[in-house]
């Protein structure tokens, strides 16, 4: 599931040191050059929460590729939090570091990605 091969999306909430702004947001969108690939990333989707927050959707999954992402936009991450991996959501009750064993509707979510 966490292959970059897969494809499959996950989401990430960002929290930015400065404000993002719209020009970064299409950057993110479009595509931003990494300094070890010449090969654009780009978001699948980006979605504003605040001034300094926003939901970004990926879809490889490059070694610290979320911060070297902002970074390419002139913006720098202080706070990373995984909320989605495919159809699964995090449960909102589970503390750092802890763990819980994925029931049968989970899996099949998972596994029914196309």
């Amino acid at each position: 599931m966490s292959s970059p091969k897969k494809h499959v999306p996950k989401v990430y909430r960002v929290t930015a040191k400065h404000p993002v702004d719209e020009l970064q947001i299409a950057k993110l969108l479009e595509g931003v050059v990494l300094d070890d690939d010449p090969k654009p990333v780009r978001a699948a989707a980006c979605t504003v929460v605040d001034s300094h927050s926003l939901d970004l959707t990926l879809t490889e999954g490059k070694y610290h590729q979320v911060k070297r992402m902002l970074a390419a936009v002139g913006n720098r991450v202080e706070q990373l939090h995984r909320s989605r991996i495919g159809a699964l959501d995090l449960p909102s009750d589970l503390a750092p570091g802890q763990w819980k064993w994925l029931s049968d509707e989970d899996l099949l979510r998972l596994t029914s990605l196309p």
